[in-house]
């Protein structure tokens, strides 16, 4: 019956108007709520609870930096124009501050009302000044004196000196004074700033506490502030903390050295436009009011917050405390049947296409497939694409072997990979020191494809060896987020690949593709018509059906082919890990639409898609998500896999498990809203991250 009035629904609903369309800013808010509630997941352990503690504040801190910081700027510009959302900048941001703080008042009350009373229990102390007895205090006194009172600058405020320049995300205090000082000035007003070099956390020693105990930097400095300003009164000393926009605003065109305008940019950075100020809850209407004053601030750009301004601090404890018994237990990646870490790994990849599934399985092949390239003679040519690698990289020092040894190796560095463009800029110096060739991708589109080729001459003839991936090329990466990484020798994925280092490397048209879809050209094209063909299926009678694995749903055009696809009856299953901007479940129009995203241990990543076809189906992995940035402003790859084993292992592991997934999975609901999957009496408990640890890791 639904195939029948099908075209009577597509003439009275336009799903083109706002309503059929969730708010951006509010679902990316939505995904840090999914994070925050594994800190009270009592099936997670106590440290790693901690640890989503500090994942959903560092995300709250991005969130701001860019997306706050881009609205605020639109505000000032545009106030009165609207957006395709059918709302103003300024009323996004009266929307989004509403939201932030009953989120901020959230993960304050799970930080002292939840994780600090269970952390107790396993002997782990936050101890408060009030719970200092007088030999800690007395331990505490001697570190603030030898320690901390050294680096100390207080800053008095008057006319000779004026309100310092404070860094982003950096912690401060604000302190209430009176008397005069020894040249007679009365100041009433001084800031303190904590160096970076101090930690925010102190570990007490083990005979001043049972278990382990801590001690927060600002509560030290609280206790002993009064020793920065002899003979003066202290009425109040208050911890502050300001996010700063940290957008990146670069004109290429413009721009005759990328590298040096970025580094530029970076030094700046520190100090933009503030977005956000946070104080303690103990600091008064008045000095609020000056710091807001200060920063050019709304009164509803202030967070009032029940402990430290600086919860992604905690995670020093998470890190270095030896505590295994409260954390996830350590993990060994496992490798497919048939490959071994001592493989040679071109006579591997010759004898059939290699899938890896990280963190389950090891991203050890890939460096040694890099890593053997570069030492081995019958290799002549290597070329990567970078975009986020990590410091001390093994894939970059392979590269330098490389080039060091004469082989040909071009990379395609991005400099500009969002808070990671210091790290890359270093490294790209450090190649083209070794003699690489060292690209920055194409003016205007960030490089984004994860692609690695290697020219090896064989038997006289020269072989194309390709690694494909959905991730970055990043070791420590891979352990905690979940990617595919596919290699092969396959000719035309090959020669796909050869052809887009061309466009990246070179000046030319673009030139046809036989196996990979790229983006800004044919990703968006070919995604639509391959779901306008399952929706022609499903009105021919036929069984069709989507399943997409992606971590973000915002292209519009996309959503509005999802949507009519529904209306034919085709059966859309989508995965979606954060923000998501198309409403299942609304009658008329996406009936046959569910959208669940899992939060688990690890961080969903990989990009799957899946097309029924006429039960012949097409299923493509790729580094790009449905946003409008990656199909159009990034250079993307969307890789087939052909393989029949491989492409079903895919299907059974990538997509049809996470649908079974019943512990760590949300379903987004038809208001926009969030609802935690639980299972019935009849099922059994089942998390997909869990399985597959089980399935593919080797035990512990």
């Amino acid at each position: 019956m639904f195939l029948r009035v099908y075209p009577e629904i597509m003439k009275n609903i336009d799903i083109s108007q706002p309503e059929f369309y969730i708010n951006r800013e509010l679902s990316l808010l939505q995904f840090q709520r999914r994070v925050l509630a594994q800190a009270c997941n009592e099936n997670v352990p106590i440290l790693e609870r901690l640890r989503f503690l500090c994942i959903s504040s560092t995300n709250l801190d991005e969130f701001f930096q860019i997306r706050v910081a881009g609205l605020m700027h639109r505000a000032a510009l545009e106030a009165s124009n609207v957006s395709m959302d059918n709302i103003t900048p300024e009323q996004m941001l009266d929307l989004i501050r509403h939201e932030t703080h009953l989120l901020v008042e959230e993960q304050y009350r799970v930080l002292n009302d939840v994780l600090i009373p269970e952390l107790s229990k396993e002997g782990v102390w936050f101890l408060k000044r009030t719970e200092w007895n007088d030999e800690l205090a007395g331990w505490i006194q001697r570190h603030f004196i030898n320690q901390i009172l050294p680096v100390l600058s207080p800053l008095g405020l008057d006319t000779a000196h004026p309100f310092p320049r404070v860094f982003n995300k950096s912690l401060n205090f604000i302190i209430s004074l009176e008397g005069k000082d020894a040249f007679g000035r009365d100041s009433r007003i001084a800031i303190v700033q904590a160096p970076s070099s101090l930690p925010r956390l102190i570990r007490v020693p083990g005979k001043y506490t049972e278990g382990e105990g801590y001690v927060f930097l600002t509560s030290i400095i609280h206790t002993h502030i009064e020793a920065l300003f002899p003979g003066m009164n202290v009425t109040g000393c208050y911890q502050f903390r300001v996010t700063r926009d940290s957008e990146l605003f670069i004109d290429e065109e413009e721009s005759v050295d990328l590298m040096g305008t970025i580094k530029g940019e970076l030094q700046s950075r520190r100090l933009t436009d503030a977005v956000r100020l946070e104080v303690a809850d103990n600091c008064t209407k008045e000095m609020s009011r000056f710091l807001l004053k200060q920063f050019k601030l709304k009164s509803d750009d202030l967070y009032t917050v029940n402990g430290p301004v600086n919860l992604n601090r905690l995670l020093e404890v998470v890190d270095n405390l030896d505590r295994p018994d409260l954390k996830y237990p350590p993990i060994t990646p496992g490798l497919p049947q048939g490959l071994s870490f001592e493989d040679d790994m071109f006579n591997t990849i010759k004898e059939g296409d290699v899938l890896l599934f990280h963190p389950y399985e090891s991203f050890t092949p890939v460096v040694s497939l890099l890593s053997q390239a570069a030492v081995d003679p019958k290799v002549l040519a290597i070329k990567m694409t970078l975009y986020r690698t990590g410091k001390d990289s093994p894939l970059v020092n392979a590269l330098v072997d490389a080039a060091k040894l004469g082989k040909e190796v071009t990379v395609v560095f991005e400099l500009r990979a969002r808070f990671d463009e210091a790290a890359n800029i270093e490294l790209a110096t450090r190649l083209q020191d070794a003699g690489a060739h060292v690209v920055y991708g194409v003016v205007g589109y960030k490089t984004h494809a994860k692609m690695l080729l290697i020219v090896r001459r064989e038997n006289k003839s020269l072989i194309r060896y390709v690694h494909l991936g959905t991730g970055n090329y990043h070791p420590g990466n891979a352990k905690v987020y979940t990617d595919y990484s596919y290699m092969t020798r396959d000719s035309a994925i090959g020669e796909d690949v050869h052809k887009l280092f061309l466009q990246l490397t070179g000046l030319g048209k673009v030139t046809r593709l036989k196996k990979i879809l790229e983006s800004p050209f044919t990703l968006q094209p070919a995604l639509v018509s391959m779901i306008r063909n399952e929706a022609k299926n499903a009105k021919a009678g036929k069984a069709a059906r989507i399943i997409a694995k992606i971590n973000s749903l915002v292209d519009r055009g996309l959503i509005k082919e999802l949507y009519r696809a529904s209306q034919a009856g085709v059966k859309i299953e989508l995965i979606v890990r954060g923000i998501c901007r198309l409403r299942p479940g609304v009658k008329g129009v996406s009936e046959n639409i569910t959208v669940r995203s899992v939060v688990g241990r690890f961080l969903e990543h990989s990009r799957i898609y899946y097309f029924q076809n006429e039960n012949n189906p097409k299923v493509y992995c790729s580094s790009a998500d449905w946003m409008e940035r990656n199909l159009f402003r990034r250079v993307e790859a969307c890789f087939p896999i052909l393989d029949e084993k491989l492409k079903k292992q895919i299907i059974s592991d990538g997509l049809l498990s996470y649908l079974s997934d019943n512990m760590d999975s949300w379903l987004l609901q038809s208001d926009g809203s969030y609802k935690k999957l639980s299972r019935t009496s009849r099922q059994k408990d089942r998390s997909v991250q869990a399985e597959l640890l089980e399935k593919l890791s080797v035990s512990m």
